[in-house]
């Protein structure tokens, strides 16, 4: 909804009780109450865009602008720097991690916290449930409300447990109000079922496909069901299921196969194009959530993204912080389908890293000579090689060899800057939902080749451009028990969202993170030769007229003039190949989060969780 930017100051302002001008003919819009304000269906829904600038997640998943929100290629293997979670030297202060915030009564603190945004929608609610406007048109609004207060409460609960319920706002003045405000945490199980409460609700009163392209970007009936589906997942997986209850996995395969369902009923699926599908904008049926942006460069109507920036060389007016490692490059599979080594059909060697890979990789992975056409040119090739194996020959050059090219727009911006990108961030796409109910199916037992769990999985694969096979299994065995199936499912995901901010969750969830212990995250650094017949370095550059510039030649030229250096033992020794300054160290304690001590001196009704020396269980 990026077109929606420009409403969101005129209705801050009327919350905040400033004066706006002539925005309204004959009307104070200072002076008005909120009887007037949810009596007018025209300012209730500006209101409720306001919402939606509000809870929409940006790029990379980011809600909160918190530590444990957004991309966190550098929460796993994807990319590397420096964290205290990785590195298991995270100290359990005054406000760390940060999600939690401190108080839940307040609006003026804290309004870009889960509990300032959760009572902005608390407010919504309230004052729409007195409105004097029709039933159909407050149950309509009101569904879009539930479903981001569902969306902010899953933000905390899948970090810290069960918080304090809070489903009215507090009132935020005075020693009554604020003794009202110190509340108990809720079960975990209570959250889980109001925010599944919320979301039903939602589901009950949202459109499967809103009838204008001018509400492109609102929530369906089929998100609301396909973010109840990653909810329900969530609360069956290992982090919240040791004991593997069936019935939390049968009621996340029901949730995600209803999800499904109404999706495919209102047009919904898997985009034709897995690299280009970021463009698609109206009508993209891949797009279950999607927060809108614009290439706008004026101050009020501007809504852009950083992700170009981000992924970008440095050279290229980008800053190139989204490196892939050496170990996200290598998980890739071939073009069968098969896991480099294992394919009999496409042979794999280090210096033809990038060769009959699944056509993701490409998608994904900008590489030393690959043809990258950034800015209009077609031709442009990218080179990230060494001169020595401690020597770039460019400035500021990427720390592991490889940069991010997904959603990264070839084209041109305003002004030549890519700051000013205006590609929209897909939260939920259909392929989480098919993975979403592949992996619910499994744990349900569901585990034949002709059940979801095989089902979805091919038909990821079959969309990224993987080869069918013989078998029609584009690459999976066949005969998968249910753990094989599980582990299929978490790898497909890696691949399938590398860099959208979900691979740190999928480890969390199933309790996976401290497998990386010991690791060191790697680069692959490529040198170039030098001697006789060897090119230099004005040879490869983007000048016309260099015939080593060739994509035929590149094969050619990695066996002959570069040398591969690469590191596959982790050895901390190796300080030319490895990123990490110290071991991943991820502490079993970090599975539940603490709430941040700040929060306890201001509400001592919170108790902690049991595995930070409290005595709250939020396995409960």
């Amino acid at each position: 909804m990026k077109y929606k930017i420009l409403y969101s100051i005129l209705v801050i302002a009327t919350l905040a009780g400033t004066s706006c001008n002539k925005v309204l003919d004959k009307s104070d819009l200072s002076k008005l109450t909120p009887d007037y304000l949810f009596a007018d269906s025209n300012l209730v829904q500006l209101n409720l865009d306001n919402i939606y600038d509000n809870n929409l997640p940006l790029w990379g998943g980011q809600n909160t602008g918190s530590g444990l929100s957004g991309v966190q290629g550098q929460l796993s293997e994807e990319t590397s720097a420096s964290n205290s979670i990785m590195y298991g030297t995270m100290s359990y202060g005054m406000d760390e991690p940060g999600d939690f915030g401190t108080a839940l009564n307040s609006n003026s603190t804290q309004p870009n916290t889960n509990w300032g945004k959760i009572r902005q929608l608390n407010t919504f609610i309230t004052s729409l449930e007195a409105s004097s406007l029709p039933e159909y048109t407050k149950n309509k609004f009101k569904a879009q409300a539930l479903f981001f207060r569902a969306f902010r409460y899953w933000d905390l609960v899948r970090i810290y447990g069960g918080v304090p319920l809070v489903l009215t706002p507090l009132d935020g003045v005075g020693d009554a109000a604020r003794e009202a405000a110190l509340l108990p945490r809720n079960s975990t199980a209570e959250c889980f079922a109001q925010i599944v409460k919320d979301l039903d609700t939602a589901i009950m009163f949202l459109p499967g496909k809103w009838a204008s392209n001018t509400d492109w970007g609102r929530i369906t009936s089929g998100a609301a069901a396909a973010f109840k589906g990653r909810v329900l997942l969530y609360y069956a997986s290992p982090m919240f299921n040791p004991d593997d209850l069936q019935d939390r996995w049968q009621k996340a395969y029901e949730a995600n196969l209803q999800a499904k369902t109404m999706l495919d009923a209102n047009g919904f699926g898997l985009n034709s194009n897995y690299k280009t599908m970021w463009f698609t904008e109206v009508g993209n049926p891949e797009a279950v959530m999607v927060t809108g942006y614009n290439t706008s460069t004026a101050d009020q109507g501007k809504k852009n993204n950083g992700w170009d920036k981000s992924c970008r060389p440095q050279y290229l007016l980008g800053s190139g912080s989204n490196a892939p490692t050496w170990e996200l490059v290598s998980a890739y599979p071939m073009k069968d389908g098969k896991m480099p080594g294992v394919s009999a059909k496409y042979p794999y060697y280090d210096t033809l890293f990038y060769k009959n890979r699944d056509p993701r990789f490409d998608a994904t992975i900008a590489y030393n000579g690959c043809t990258w056409p950034l800015d209009g040119n077609a031709n442009y090739k990218l080179w990230t090689y060494y001169k020595t194996s401690t020597s770039s020959t460019e400035k500021n050059a990427s720390n592991t060899g490889f940069y991010c090219r997904k959603a990264v727009s070839e084209g041109t911006f305003p002004g030549g800057d890519p700051t000013y990108s205006g590609t929209d961030w897909m939260e939920i796409r259909y392929a989480e939902v098919l993975l979403n109910l592949a992996e619910s199916a499994v744990g349900a037992g569901k585990i034949g080749e002709g059940d979801e769990g095989y089902t979805g999985l091919i038909a990821v694969r079959k969309r990224a451009g993987i080869e069918a096979g013989d078998d029609n299994l584009y690459g999976l065995q066949a005969g998968m028990t249910r753990a094989q199936l599980f582990n299929a499912i978490l790898f497909e995901r890696r691949i399938e969202f590398a860099f959208e901010g979900k691979r740190f969750w999928d480890m969390y969830r199933w309790k996976r993170n401290t497998d990386l212990n010991g690791w060191y995250r790697n680069r692959l650094r490529i040198v170039l030769k030098t001697g006789t017949g060897i090119p230099t370095e004005a040879d490869l550059t983007n000048a016309s007229g260099s015939s080593y510039r060739d994509v035929q030649d590149l094969d050619n030229m990695m066996a002959n003039y570069f040398t591969v250096i690469r590191n596959d033992n982790h050895d901390a020794s190796n300080s030319v190949t490895k990123l990490d300054g110290q071991p991943i160290n991820f502490q079993t304690q970090y599975y539940f989060f603490p709430i941040p001590q700040k929060a306890i001196l201001n509400d001592p009704k919170l108790v902690q969780n049991n595995n930070w020396g409290g005595s709250f269980d939020p396995l409960k």
